[in-house]
């Protein structure tokens, strides 16, 4: 008989007819007149009861089916007499696909996100992970889908590099070299002449240069594919391995770049309050029961733009008055996640776009503020970056216009010693009809946990890597 998905049974009305379901026990409860199963086949948060007279069914089969076991039931579609439930399946046919000892790790019991870590192959199986990952799941769906109905197309950029995008050089290095027997130069530094690439490569730490090379031909792009950063970081913002979503455009400046950022991330939060209403409801309920109202405020809300001048001059004000920060906020300073949420969460109440930051403390490749004023009203100290600040995350994407001019791009490559073997191929992009482009990164587990509420990036991905951490 052909199965029915538990999201699709639900759903019916179609009472007395014979279906087939299958998936996981969540819960068995026994007595003599009746026993009672919650079924879960991944498909909804929401299980189907199953209700079992004991007289039709073998009592030793249902003795050994308890929280986690796989089956099959074929039975009636019937008008659920409970409440929270519309309908239920009266069984007549129970199969068993897989038992489940006692010695289950998810058993039906408050567990912490970290005991669950140890078991990331069958966390995924518990409500809260469910939810997580079929919101995550949306959530690429509505970026792909986002970036199609706006003309953008998807261009994809290597995983492997010899290039340091971020100029951070924490990067995890690919080799086929024999790490025991080293060759090495003359002046004892690694000969990669004989690796597999003839030279000495990495893993990305972003498609941004690679895409702006796809926007000066296709005119509009976006990548969307793992990054990797060889951060000693155990913060709960932080991983190793992680996706990111970058579109470059060509002929984009910073009003449209802001316009950009703010339109995308709401069509993403929409699609989630569309399109994820059931798994929303039970993460508000069971993680943060703040989470759909702040999700809704953020489609109301006109994201504040907000000159990194004046968001110092806040936060120093803020001091004045007495508020405590644990790390200084002057001006040339990079801003850390508590005084980006200060602004967001206490001082406008709302989303951020934080712009013109100091040069020195950006990436090369952004374009120079030639007039806007910087420190002192000095010009030519600050660039067209934007952060993108949410409350409870902090920074959530981060974008620029590029510098489309060769030799200004020169002089910040030369300025901060970034090897010119790397750069050659992206400085052609300025010699050959150079155009005015602009892009963003958006960490695409970030924009999970702010969608989800959870409160650690490694619970938004199914099998996270962090130092001392690649399990499964």
């Amino acid at each position: 008989m052909k199965r029915t998905k538990v999201v699709d049974v639900l759903q019916l009305r179609d009472f007395g007819a014979i279906v087939n379901v299958k998936g996981w026990v969540r819960t068995h409860r026994s007595s003599k007149a009746v026993d009672f199963i919650a079924l879960n086949d991944g498909s909804t948060i929401n299980n189907v009861q199953i209700v079992v007279d004991p007289s039709k069914v073998d009592d030793n089969l249902l003795k050994q089916i308890t929280t986690g076991s796989c089956i099959s039931v074929v039975g009636a579609l019937v008008e659920s007499q409970g409440q929270g439930q519309t309908v239920e399946i009266q069984a007549d046919e129970i199969e068993i696909y897989g038992l489940c000892g006692n010695d289950y790790p998810m058993q039906k019991k408050g567990q912490s996100f970290e005991y669950m870590r140890q078991f990331a192959h069958l966390r995924l199986r518990t409500n809260t992970f469910g939810a997580v990952m079929r919101i995550r799941h949306n959530m690429a769906m509505a970026i792909h889908t986002y970036f199609h109905e706006h003309g953008y197309f998807y261009f994809h950029t290597p995983l492997i590099t010899a290039s340091d995008c971020e100029g951070a050089g924490q990067m995890f290095q690919v080799t086929t070299k024999n790490l025991y027997d080293l060759k090495k130069n003359e002046d004892g530094k690694i000969d990669y002449s004989d690796d597999f690439f003839g030279k000495q490569t990495s893993l990305t730490v972003s498609g941004q240069l690679e895409g702006e090379l796809g926007a000066t031909a296709l005119g509009a792009i976006y990548t969307f594919g793992p990054t990797f950063r060889a951060e000693n970081s155990n913060t709960p913002r932080h991983l190793a391995e992680f996706w990111m979503i970058e579109p470059e455009v060509a002929f984009m400046n910073l009003e449209e770049l802001m316009d950009l950022e703010e339109d995308f991330i709401k069509y993403c939060v929409k699609w989630a309050l569309d399109n994820c209403k059931d798994d929303l409801a039970f993460l508000n309920k069971m993680i943060d029961k703040g989470l759909i109202e702040r999700l809704e405020g953020i489609l109301k809300s006109e994201f504040v733009r907000l000159p990194y001048t004046e968001g110092i001059r806040i936060l120093q004000e803020a001091i004045q008055k007495g508020k405590k920060f644990e790390f200084p906020c002057q001006w040339g300073d990079d801003l850390a996640s508590e005084h980006e949420r200060y602004l967001v969460e206490e001082y406008f109440k709302k989303p951020v776009i934080m712009t013109n930051y100091p040069k020195a403390i950006k990436a090369f490749y952004m374009k120079i503020d030639e007039e806007e004023s910087g420190y002192n009203g000095k010009s030519g100290q600050t660039v067209q970056g934007t952060d993108v600040l949410f409350p409870q995350i902090g920074e959530i994407i981060g974008g620029s216009v590029r510098e489309e001019n060769y030799d200004k791009l020169m002089g910040e490559i030369q300025a901060r010693n970034i090897p010119m073997k790397d750069m050659s191929w992206y400085l052609d992009t300025r010699k050959y009809g150079s155009c005015p482009h602009a892009g963003f990164g958006l960490g695409f587990e970030r924009l999970i946990l702010f969608v989800t509420g959870m409160q650690n990036i490694r619970d938004v991905i199914p099998f996270p890597r962090t130092p001392n951490n690649a399990e499964f």
